[in-house]
């Protein structure tokens, strides 16, 4: 069935990139736009420049396989879509996109836990879809075979196969249960710090929610997403998420928003306290190009604007 305007869709590539408008892309971003989409090999390509500036007014966001879009209107072999889970829209080439098929829900949704990951036409056989990435999720529709796993694939495809070792070992529905908050609250901080360093060194990208390139926000965003707890994708909706806390009392896990590279709302994951006492903290810098742990010096101490605790239920 073709994409129609009015009608849902899914992402049918590892990462789809979100754009302002058709015309946003330039001759650097073509590998962006492919299906495959060529993600990791897009971001290497461009200066550090281009990924934290360059890109601002052009990219709003980016989403992950199989996430579930609505479909605005079509132009010229472009899709304007309305992505409900991280409340925003944009243009993505409708060959990144396929209409749901019957069965799309069938299966036990799982994260992938891997920073990235490939899916197989059949154990060990060639790559079906390529650059798959930490916290996309995939439906386990099978028994597993030497230590791997069917899972569905976006529209009507025949199952592919992943790494039964690159999936979480708890269903989603698990995860997204709530626990009582003085053990939830605990675990989910350390679990939160522990899938942020996972992702230290990944570079800064505007826009970025994949382990091949993540802003700020993206990276609160999908560490979150991977513990079943969802948050707001965007800064102004995420200062405001969750309870505000004093600075003394903060654990691992709570946010901390800095002024960094000129955005007096750059959230931050608190990790802990280092030897010299300082706090530490993890977040994607649009100043250093990566993701980064850093103690928060006296004078930057001063710049923050506010620490939120985020709600352990999702």
């Amino acid at each position: 069935m073709p994409i129609a305007p009015g009608q849902p869709a899914l992402i049918a590539v590892a990462v789809a990139t979100l754009w302002a408008q058709p015309s946003a892309p330039g001759p650097e971003d073509r590998l962006a736009l492919g299906v495959p989409s060529a993600i990791r090999e897009w971001v290497a390509r461009l200066t550090n420049d281009i990924r934290a500036n360059g890109l601002k007014g052009r990219v709003r966001t980016q989403c992950l396989l199989g996430t579930r879009v609505e479909v605005q209107r079509i132009t010229d072999g472009w899709a304007e879509v309305i992505c409900p889970q991280q409340e925003t829209s944009g243009w993505v080439p409708l060959d990144q996109l396929v209409y749901p098929a019957e069965g799309d829900t069938d299966g036990v949704e799982h994260f992938v836990s891997a920073t990235a990951t490939a899916v197989r036409e059949e154990p060990g056989g060639d790559v079906a879809i390529p650059g798959v990435t930490l916290g996309t999720r995939l439906r386990i529709v099978g028994a597993a075979y030497r230590g791997w796993v069917p899972v569905s694939l976006p529209g009507p495809r025949q199952p592919g196969w992943v790494p039964q070792r690159d999936l979480a070992n708890e269903p989603v529905a698990v995860l997204s249960k709530a626990e009582p908050p003085s053990i939830g609250l605990i675990s989910a901080g350390l679990d939160a710090v522990k899938l942020a360093q996972q992702l230290l060194e990944i570079p800064y990208l505007h826009g970025g929610v994949s382990a091949y390139g993540i802003d700020a926000p993206g990276l609160v965003w999908i560490v979150y997403r991977q513990l079943g707890i969802d948050v707001p994708r965007f800064n102004d909706a995420l200062i405001e998420s969750g309870e505000a806390v004093e600075f003394e009392d903060l654990h691992p896990g709570d946010l901390v928003f800095i002024e960094h590279g000129g955005d007096p709302k750059t959230p931050a994951i608190m990790a802990e306290r280092s030897q010299s006492d300082l706090p530490e903290v993890i977040f994607s810098s649009s100043v250093y190009g990566k993701v980064v742990v850093e103690s928060l010096k006296d004078s930057e101490l001063a710049g923050i604007t506010a620490c939120r605790r985020l709600p352990v239920q999702a």
